[in-house]
């Protein structure tokens, strides 16, 4: 029998990955010129070019297209085969690199309890925070990420998923603000103040803007800034009313701050942990997983 050559599926996974020669020839330690050789073999094997020139760039057939995630799922389950996941862990010594895609607003907040629980644990582990630019599941798909925290949304169907805790925005103004020496701000005075808001987009509207326009209201947003950490450092230093969840002001620096109950209901945030299907029986993912879970319920706001 004429076996078809394994290897080459690490090759067609790379290339169908990365969309590039000279990409792929990095991600796996070879020269372009052998991983142009190698998609010449890949084109006799499968019957189609798999990757074609688009004026300066290279992309993917259809058939490439179609075959791209079945071509990650095989990979994965073949090495899952040759590296079979032991059924106990001695935490002790087990030492693994785990990568966890969060925004900053969860790492400034959890980010100091993981490592502190973890080295208690498991002190050959090692946890990564990559920063979360946008919200897809590529990272995971990929295996570049074990772990995602967030809200959920646009994850894809096949995606696990596991509620962490539930989160609420507050209201936070620096020690001294006029609202510090309110018990129970009302709507009035909350509109009266200048705000400034979180949105990476730079986005002025939000569910509490909704809120206050069924009631015929609304705020005046005299900045936004990019994140949680950066709308806290203003309202500290001016009489601008912050917009940020619970759950960042468990963090010791957020003690100086005020915080107070929204004058209006907005809907409840769920935060959970998500990953891809094919480290559903890893033994040290599925023991992160728990890890996480429980130091972040154990921390979460009330």
């Amino acid at each position: 029998m004429n076996e078809p050559d394994l290897n080459l599926l690490i090759a067609l996974d790379a290339l169908l990955a990365e969309a590039s020669v000279a990409r792929a020839a990095r991600r796996l330690g070879l020269s372009e010129s052998a991983m142009s050789r190698t998609l010449s073999r890949l084109r006799v094997v499968t019957g189609d070019p798999l990757l074609v020139r688009a004026g300066r760039h290279m992309v993917l057939t259809p058939y490439a297209v179609a075959v791209r995630e079945r071509t990650q799922q095989t990979l994965f389950d073949a090495l899952s085969i040759l590296r079979p996941p032991a059924e106990t862990l001695d935490l002790s010594t087990y030492s693994r690199t785990f990568i966890l895609r969060a925004n900053d607003g969860f790492v400034e907040a959890f980010g100091p309890k993981l490592i502190v629980a973890a080295a208690k644990c498991a002190p050959q582990v090692r946890l990564r925070f990559a920063p979360k630019l946008e919200k897809n599941a590529i990272p995971l798909r990929e295996g570049h990420v074990d772990l995602e925290i967030g809200v959920l949304g646009g994850m894809g169907p096949e995606i696990r998923i596991q509620a962490l805790f539930r989160d609420r925005f507050v209201g936070v103004v620096r020690a001294g603000h006029p609202l510090a020496a309110t018990s129970d701000v009302s709507v009035e005075a909350y509109i009266a103040q200048g705000h400034v808001v979180a949105s990476r987009g730079g986005k002025t509207r939000g569910p509490v803007d909704e809120a206050l326009a069924a009631l015929g209201l609304e705020r005046h947003i005299a900045a936004v800034v990019a994140g949680f950490p950066a709308a806290l450092a203003v309202a500290q230093e001016s009489d601008l009313v912050a917009l940020v969840p619970a759950s960042f002001l468990i963090h010791p620096q957020a003690t100086s701050l005020h915080r107070f109950a929204l004058p209006v209901d907005t809907p409840p945030i769920t935060i959970s942990q998500m990953w891809h299907p094919r480290m559903e029986a890893d033994a040290g993912h599925r023991w992160l997983r728990e890890f996480v879970r429980d130091i972040c319920r154990k921390h979460a706001p009330a």
